[in-house]
């Protein structure tokens, strides 16, 4: 069984009740045999088969078994042959004809085909007016230029429901000739080969990074210019990666690939021989504990890995790479790339200062993804590969030629301009359409005709081969773009001398060799190009290609271990959503295999902070087998993506299910983010409370740092919120002893930080210098993109309330641009939130108004019922500033309701929010009473911090209303305080 690309034609006699009525019975049966025998000759002559007889119908595939690259126009001619042939005969027929993928069986006597082109060709055949040849849609689109056609309109094809479009088929146009040769030479890009040569000559110059991007549809020579390229630059480096069209989990397999070629690395090494040679290859120990996760060789580091800390260390290493001699870094197919990797990509043009030359290779669709790329940079270059002009191509024609002809010794051949003009100035059509001429064995330059599209071409080229070479060729797309001689021959125990096989496809080129194997003592190869692999893959049936994926993902177990495990996932998974699709569901064994990939990709998704794609696989183990490793890597993920949602239908079940089978730590990770989402997204804080309080009492019998800290920082979270700055302290105190005797550097910043926050509510800034300093030293250290952003957060907040508002509004708007890279949106917010305040405090209340509104839209979107009344709060206070007072009024309001009746902090905002309106009403009394409402809540909770704005607002307003006497024991307060006006929000 195969799946192919091929053409269906349906025939069929008209009123043939007409013919039998009132005539001799064997008048009639010579009559219908002669319509059957002419029938059959058309289809015969054309290269077609006869599928088979229905009553006065037949039906008729070309392309089976011998695809050829015009099978659509053979059966237009075989139609238009068959409406002269039956009008001989004194008959009408009605014809249908349409294209598509077709399954079809050979195992029988005569083959069987099945697909949407049989039910779409039959029902044209019946729409059509007696003598008509109806072409469906795909038809069309393969042999439209080769045909004379009228528009028949839109039809209501019965049983098909949708409207389809059809054509007329009038006449057929006089055909050309195809030729074949041998690799196309560069040809029309002299002017894009000097440009990348005088960039990388002013990269090397400068000193500094470049990004150069080759768009290009597919075919049309972006890998030969950048190929001819490369081989002319001297005394350069060069790496090259490529983007996998597939899996999750592959997000930095370019980098990977980059990385081990630069430090020598094959996949099969063993994790500690590879580590240690990456750490040769890096200056730094931390920038090699980065890579190392990224390129899949460690599981866990420290943490969690971002995309920004990734970024950081390829810039370290390349930095140090290309100070040793130029670089140059080829990406390929980066169209197929996710947002981390482009983002790095840009990072890395951005921020290195050495020179690097950054080499894209892309289809035009990459823009649809990412419609700046690339823009705003002085340093950056694109360039658009345009099909060759008509005499550029004759040139790479000619140039074919004379090779072929210098090869087989006998003299050029001639490809007719009608081949040449079919190609539309694409050079892997030139030179796939002459390679075809060659291998079908038509060597007098008289081929029918070139095929329409190149998957056509493609298609027929593949068929040409041998049996067993083609089943080698379908069996290496299974696998992707690059594969493995030891890979198929496990896929291969059917087939003898694999590797003469693939040396033929070597021959025909079809494949390339790749000259660096990324596992060791395995011969690799690449499909020469992408579009071939698809092709090739297409042809398999999804129960063969189901076998294959799970045979290869078997093999690269054995091979590579858990170093390729996304692409072992991937393959494992691509069978099962095969099996579930043909079968209804996989085998027990390979369902609960994929899962446990599945899981494992999805934990080292979530070390490297990729939490989308944590999710993604996570929640594809769980459809698999709702095991309780499943659960729980889904549901984390939701937890570190904010998703309080998921996090509140998930968890539970986590719980659950931990407690039944006696996970102890799952089951106190699952109480502590019920309690965080209780607390940021419920504003709940005695539920939140209960559930850190049950996390801690498990936990503190188990071994898990990790854990006991998550739960210590929740408890920490909550004091904090209730201001209980004492019981803050103790739980923060105890998780930075759990940190540092774990030596977790990620996790002594967080502590050191928190503590931080606890003196600068107490206003001891002396003290929150010292332990903000140790922060931020620490999350240099851990390499943590998050540690160090929460860490820089605080510390904006210190430079705030020390009145150092320049420093602070650039430390802010880092972190600003660093949590919106990170998409951690409530960091966003807080960051905004904090330069509203700077802008008020500078007297700019326009732009801080916008900055505040625009803090409290993420905050609502997203529903953290936790934060919202604080930036309402906020944003009244402002608002009321700016004499907008009904809308603060509201806002204000609004803040006191929502706050929680423990949530001391917010209470005093939304009091003091609440009196500065009262004051711009002129309600004086209420006022003065709000105002003293909020001074008793600070003393109260022992937060002089948040004592200084309503002192603040209070000494101002009696002075205005003349009451300076009142007004001198609330401004010597304020001295005492000593503080300039400063933030009373809490972190995020």
């Amino acid at each position: 069984m195969e799946r192919k690309l091929a053409t269906v034609l349906f025939v069929d006699l008209v009123n043939s009740t007409g013919i039998v009525t009132g005539s001799d019975p064997e008048v009639v049966r010579r009559r219908v045999s002669e319509f059957f025998e002419k029938v059959s000759h058309c289809v015969t002559l054309h290269g077609g088969i006869v599928e088979k007889f229905a009553g006065d119908a037949v039906l008729a595939a070309f392309g089976i078994p011998q695809a050829h690259e015009d099978d659509a126009e053979r059966a237009a001619r075989a139609a238009i042959a068959m409406r002269k042939a039956v009008d001989e005969l004194g008959l009408e027929a009605r014809i249908g004809i349409e294209a598509g993928e077709l399954v079809v069986d050979q195992t029988r006597d005569s083959s069987f085909v099945t697909g949407e082109a049989v039910n779409l060709a039959a029902r044209l055949q019946q729409a059509a007016a007696p003598g008509e040849i109806l072409l469906g849609p795909t038809a069309y689109r393969l042999a439209g230029t080769s045909l004379v056609l009228e528009d028949a309109g839109p039809l209501e094809l019965r049983g098909l429901g949708a409207v389809q479009r059809a054509w007329r088929v009038v006449d057929a146009l006089d055909g050309g000739g195809r030729a074949v040769g041998p690799r196309a030479p560069l040809v029309g890009r002299d002017t894009e080969l000097e440009l990348l040569h005088n960039t990388f000559a002013r990269t090397v110059r400068d000193g500094r990074a470049h990004l150069f991007t080759i768009y290009g549809e597919p075919g049309v020579g972006k890998s030969r210019l950048a190929r001819e390229f490369v081989d002319g630059v001297e005394r350069a480096s060069v790496l090259t990666g490529r983007c996998l069209p597939y899996g999750e989990g592959v997000t930095y397999w370019p980098l990977a690939e980059m990385i081990k070629a630069a430090a020598g690395i094959s996949d099969d090494d063993p994790l500690e021989e590879a580590f240690e040679k990456l750490r040769a290859c890096c200056a730094e120990e931390t920038v090699a504990d980065v890579l190392g996760l990224a390129s899949g060789m460690l599981e866990t580091l420290d943490g969690e890995r971002s995309a920004q800390e990734i970024a950081w260390a390829a810039r370290e290493l390349l930095e140090t790479l290309a100070d040793v001699q130029p670089l140059v870094l080829m990406f390929e197919d980066i169209h197929w790339a996710e947002d981390p990797l482009l983002d790095l990509i840009e990072h890395i043009a951005d921020w290195v200062r050495a020179p690097l030359l950054i080499l894209c290779l892309a289809r035009p669709e990459l823009l649809d993804a990412r419609p700046g790329w690339g823009g705003g940079r002085v340093r950056s270059t694109a360039i658009e590969l345009e099909a060759l002009s008509e005499e550029e191509s004759k040139l790479m024609v000619e140039k074919l030629l004379a090779q072929l002809a210098g090869m087989t010794g006998e003299a050029p051949l001639e490809l007719p301009a009608e081949a040449l003009e079919r190609t539309e100035g694409n050079p892997l059509f030139v030179e796939e359409t002459i390679r075809m001429l060659i291998e079908s064995g038509r060597g007098d330059g008289r081929a029918d005709r070139i095929p329409d599209t190149l998957q056509a071409l493609i298609a027929a080229r593949i068929d040409h081969l041998a049996p067993e070479t083609k089943v080698v060729l379908q069996r290496a797309a299974v696998i992707g773009r690059v594969f493995w001689l030891g890979a198929i021959e496990q896929l291969s125990p059917d087939l003898e001398n694999v590797e003469g096989l693939l040396d033929d496809l070597l021959q025909r080129e079809f494949l390339l060799r790749e000259p660096r194997s990324s596992i060791s003592g395995e011969t690799a190869y690449r499909f020469k190009h992408l579009l071939i692999r698809e092709v090739a893959y297409g042809g398999l049936p999804k129960l063969a290609r189901a076998h294959h994926h799970a045979r290869f993902a078997e093999w690269l177990g054995e091979r590579a271990g858990d170093e390729l495990l996304e692409i072992r996932a991937h393959h494992l998974d691509r069978a099962v959503e095969f099996l579930i699709e043909l079968e209804g569901a996989p085998p027990e064994e390979l369902a609960e295999q994929t899962a446990g990939a599945l899981v494992k990709a999805a934990k080292r998704a979530i070390a490297r902070e990729a939490y989308v794609t944590a999710r993604k696989l996570g929640l594809r183990a769980l459809e698999l087998r709702p095991t309780l490793g499943a659960r729980y890597v889904a549901a984390r993920a939701a937890w570190r993506l904010q998703d309080w949602a998921a996090v509140e239908v998930e968890m539970p079940k986590v719980r659950e299910q931990a407690r039944e089978q006696r996970e102890r730590v799952m089951e106190a990770m699952a109480l502590t983010a019920l309690g965080d989402a209780a607390l940021r997204h419920g504003a709940d804080m005695p539920l939140a409370r209960a559930f850190a309080d049950e996390a801690l009492e498990i936990i503190a019998r188990e071994d898990d740092p990790g854990a006991h800290f998550d739960a210590l920082t929740l408890r920490a979270s909550i004091a904090s919120w209730q201001g209980s700055e004492e019981d803050m302290v103790r739980f923060m105190e105890r998780a930075y002893v759990i940190a540092l005797d774990a030596g977790r550097k990620d996790l002594q910043t967080i502590a050191a930080q928190s503590l931080a926050r606890v003196h600068i509510v107490r206003l001891e800034l002396d003290e929150a210098e010292l332990l903000l300093t140790r922060a931020l030293e620490l999350a240099g250290e851990s390499g943590s993109v998050r540690a160090r952003v929460s860490a820089t957060l605080s510390y904006g907040w210190f430079l705030i309330v020390k009145g150092e508002l320049d420093a602070a509004e650039t430390v802010l708007e880092e972190v600003r641009t660093s949590a919106a890279e990170l998409g951690v949106e409530p960091a966003v917010a807080a960051a905004l939130m904090h330069l509203g305040w700077i802008a008020r405090l500078k007297g700019d209340h326009k732009r801080a108004e916008k900055l505040l509104r625009e803090a409290l839209r993420m905050t609502s979107v997203r529903g953290d019922r936790g934060m919202l009344p604080d930036y309402q709060a906020i944003l009244a206070a402002t608002l009321a500033d700016l004499g907008k007072l009904d809308e603060a009024e509201r806002l204000a309001l609004d803040a006191g309701t929502n706050a929680s009746t423990d949530d001391t902090s917010c209470r005093i905002a939304a009091t003091t929010a609440l009196a500065a309106v009262r004051v711009g009403q002129g309600r004086d009394d209420e006022a003065l009473a709000l105002f003293h409402d909020a001074l008793a809540l600070t003393r109260d909770a022992k937060l002089p911090v948040f004592e200084v704005e309503p002192l603040e607002r209070l000494t101002a307003f009696l002075r205005d209303r003349g009451r300076d006497d009142e007004a001198v024991a609330y401004a010597a307060r304020l001295a005492e305080l000593s503080p300039p006006a400063t933030n009373t929000a809490r972190i995020a």
